[in-house]
C-alpha cells in the first residue's frame, strides 16, 4: 500500500532542527566511537542503534545491488523507500533527517536551509534563508526559485505522475495551479502559496496551521529543480544534482553510476560526508544470485532491504561469521487484517472474536518468524511512530496464544455463538499474505468460524481491495495488507487507514471503513498541535479507539534480515527508512 518508507519521529515544528555536525553519519572519530562497537567489532543487529566500522576515510566503490529497479529517479515521481533513501546522493531538501543511528536519526535539521525557519505568531507563515555558496553540478547556483520550481512540479501529475501528493493539498488552496508545464507565469513560478522574494528567501504560506509541514518539505520531491535542465517526463534520465553525487549514467533495468559532484561544498553541508569515490548500482531479476553475490562479498548491500530469501536467511542465522554482519530492524510497516463492513463483520463482537481466536504465534510464523516476520503486533500504531504505547496490548496478544473462550464468548455476545461464514481477501502476488490468511484460516475454525480465502490480482489492488463497492459485492469481510507510513508522524501513519474523510471509491486504504467523527476531530486536533508532545498524546487516543472498536487485527511489526559487507564503514540503520543510511556508507578497503 503505502510506498516501503520506514518513518519515525515527533511531530510538530519543534523537530530539533539544528543538530550539530557531530551527529551526522561518518562525523568526528570520537563520536563515532561512542556511537559504535568500542572494539570495532560487528555483531548480530549491531547496526540498528550503532555505527558499524566508523570511519572518515574516503575513496573506493560502493557497489550496491537490487532486485527491483528504480520506480523513477525523478525525486517527485519515485516513491519506493531504497530510491528515498538513495535520493539523499544527490538532491538536497529544504530541511532533511539527521545522518545518525537510533533516535536522533528521526530528527529533522536544516539542509540547503541556513537555520530551522521563522515561523509567524499564527504558524501559518514559514520562511527560510538558503546557504550561501550551493552550487548545481553544473557549476550554476541554486537558488530559492529552484526550491519552488521543483516543488510546483509535484502539481503537474499529467506528466510526472507517481509520486506523493501531500503538497498541493496544504498549498493550492483553491488555486487550482496546473503545475508549470501549463503555468501562465512567464517565469512557470505561478503557484501563489510559496514566494521568492529574493534568490536565497523562500516563504510558505498557509491556510491553516499544520503541524506535519516539515515533513512534507523533506520529501525529494520538495528538492530543487533547474528549470532549464527540467526535460518533463524525461526528467528522470539524468536529475540535476544538488548533493554530493550525480549521475554517471543511467541504464534502466541494469545499471547506474554516481560519481562525485565537483561543484557539492562539504561546508555547505552538515548531513552527508561523501567518502566512496563511485557508487554503482547493478539491477538484477534474480534475489537467490543477488543473495549469493552478497554472502561471497562481491556485492556490499541489497538497497531494497526487504530481507533476503529463504536460503540465504538458514546460512545467516546458522553461521555466526555471516550473521555477525547481518540486522534484522524493524521496517516501520505493520502487517495487520482491516475487518470491513460486511455483514457479520460489522458487528463489533464479531470482530473481537476473530481477533480473539487468531493465534499470534501461527500469523507471526507465517510472515518468517520472529527474525525474518517480525514482532507480534497489538495495536494499529507501530512502536517507532510517536504516540504508541509499547505496553499497550488490549487483546492481550503477545501471550502468544489464541484466546478460545474469549472469542466463543465474543461469538455469543454477537449473536453467533456457533461460528459465521467470512471470506477472507488475500493479494496473490503477496505470498506471506496468503500464507497468513492461511494460519487465520485454521485459527478461526477452531471456534466455528469458517473461512474462505480469495486471492485477488495483487496489481489490481486499488481497484479491488482498495474499492469499497467491490469489497462488499464479493463479501470480503477480512483483508490482508500492510502499511508503512510516508512521513513519521501518527497522521502520516494512521490518517489514511482510520480517517473516514480518506475512504474513496478506488485507493480506499481505510478498508476497514472507519468513520467515526470522534477520531476525525482527534485528527484534525493533532493537525493543529505544535507540541510534539501533546500531538502523540493525541495519536494514541486515536490508537486506543481503533482498537477498542475492533477495526484492525495486528499481524507483527515487520522486519526485514538484511546482510551487510563486513568492508562497509560507517553503517547504520536509519530510523526513518528502516533500512542502512545509504549516503553514509564508506569502504575500508579502498577499491
Amino acid at each position: 500500500m503505502a510506498r516501503k518508507t520506514r518513518v519515525l519521529a515527533a511531530s510538530g515544528v519543534a523537530l530539533a532542527l539544528g543538530l550539530t555536525t557531530a551527529a551526522c553519519g561518518g562525523g568526528s572519530d570520537s563520536d563515532n566511537n561512542s556511537n559504535g562497537n568500542s572494539n570495532g567489532k560487528s555483531e548480530f543487529g549491531a547496526a540498528i542503534t550503532k555505527v558499524v566500522n566508523p570511519s572518515t576515510t574516503k575513496g573506493g566503490t560502493l557497489n550496491l545491488w537490487t532486485s527491483q529497479d528504480a520506480d523513477s529517479w525523478d525525486p517527485a515521481r519515485g516513491y519506493y523507500a531504497f530510491v528515498w533513501n538513495l535520493n539523499r546522493l544527490y538532491t538536497r531538501k529544504l530541511v532533511d533527517y539527521a545522518a545518525s543511528p537510533g533516535k536522533d536519526g528521526l530528527k529533522l535539521q536544516p539542509d540547503l536551509a541556513e537555520a530551522e525557519p521563522t515561523i509567524s505568531a499564527d504558524k501559518l507563515t514559514y520562511t527560510f534563508k538558503l546557504r550561501q555558496g550551493l552550487k548545481w553540478d553544473d557549476g550554476s547556483p541554486i537558488t530559492s526559485k529552484d526550491v519552488k520550481y521543483g516543488i510546483e512540479r509535484v502539481w503537474a501529475t499529467d506528466v510526472i505522475s507517481g509520486g506523493p501528493y501531500y503538497l498541493p493539498n496544504v498549498l493550492d488552496q483553491g488555486q487550482n495551479y496546473k503545475g508549470p508545464y501549463k503555468d501562465t507565469d512567464p517565469n512557470k513560478l505561478g503557484l501563489k502559496t510559496v514566494t521568492t522574494p529574493d534568490d536565497s528567501t523562500i516563504v510558505f504560506k498557509l491556510a491553516k496551521p499544520y503541524s506535519d509541514f516539515l515533513y512534507l518539505l523533506a520529501m525529494p520531491g520538495s528538492g530543487p529543480v533547474p528549470q532549464k535542465r527540467d526535460t518533463g517526463a524525461q526528467y528522470g534520465s539524468k536529475p540535476a544534482a544538488s548533493g554530493p553525487y550525480m549521475f554517471q549514467s543511467i541504464q534502466p533495468g541494469k545499471s547506474v553510476a554516481w560519481v562525485r559532484n565537483p561543484n557539492w561544498d562539504q561546508a555547505t553541508d552538515p548531513i552527508r560526508k561523501a567518502l566512496p569515490d563511485k557508487i554503482n548500482l547493478t539491477i538484477t531479476t534474480n534475489a537467490d544470485d543477488l543473495d549469493n553475490r552478497l554472502l561471497a562479498g562481491t556485492a556490499d548491500l541489497d538497497v531494497g532491504q526487504t530481507g533476503v530469501q529463504a536460503a540465504a536467511r538458514t546460512k545467516l542465522l546458522t553461521d555466526p561469521n555471516l550473521k555477525a554482519n547481518a540486522d534484522a530492524p524493524n521496517t516501520g510497516f505493520l502487517r495487520f487484517a482491516d475487518m470491513t463492513p460486511v455483514a457479520p463483520m460489522n458487528d463489533i463482537n464479531c470482530r473481537k472474536a476473530v481477533i480473539y481466536a487468531a493465534d499470534p504465534t501461527a500469523l507471526q510464523a507465517a510472515r518468517g518468524g520472529e527474525f525474518a516476520g517480525g514482532d507480534i503486533g497489538t495495536s494499529i500504531l507501530p512502536p517507532n511512530i510517536a504516540g504508541s504505547d509499547p505496553n499497550y496490548d488490549p487483546y492481550n496478544r503477545k501471550q502468544g496464544k489464541p484466546q478460545v473462550d474469549k472469542a466463543k464468548e465474543a461469538l455469543a455476545a454477537c449473536g453467533k455463538p456457533n461460528g459465521f461464514n467470512v471470506t477472507i481477501a488475500a493479494r496473490n502476488n503477496r505470498d506471506a499474505e496468503v500464507k497468513t490468511a492461511e494460519a487465520l484460516q485454521a485459527s478461526l475454525k477452531a471456534v466455528g468460524i469458517t473461512a474462505k480465502i480469495d486471492q485477488y490480482d495483487g496489481a489490481q489492488d486499488s481497484a479491488i481491495g482498495g474499492s469499497p463497492e467491490i469489497v462488499k459485492k464479493r463479501g470480503y469481510g477480512i483483508i490482508i495488507t500492510g502499511w508503512g507510513a510516508d512521513y513519521p508522524t501518527g497522521a502520516g501513519y494512521m490518517q489514511p487507514l482510520i480517517d473516514g474523510r480518506f475512504i474513496t471509491k478506488n485507493g480506499n486504504f481505510n478498508r476497514s471503513e472507519v468513520n467515526d467523527p470522534a477520531i476525525n476531530k482527534l485528527f484534525d486536533d493533532a493537525a493543529a498541535e505544535t507540541d510534539p508532545d501533546k500531538a502523540a498524546a493525541i495519536y494514541s487516543q486515536i490508537n486506543q479507539k481503533v482498537m477498542e472498536g475492533a477495526y484492525v487485527l495486528p499481524f507483527v511489526v515487520d522486519k526485514a534480515l538484511n546482510y551487510r559487507n563486513p568492508r562497509l564503514t560507517n553503517a547504520y540503520v536509519h530510523e526513518s527508512f528502516g533500512m542502512l543510511d545509504f549516503q553514509a556508507l564508506g569502504v575500508s578497503d579502498g577499491k
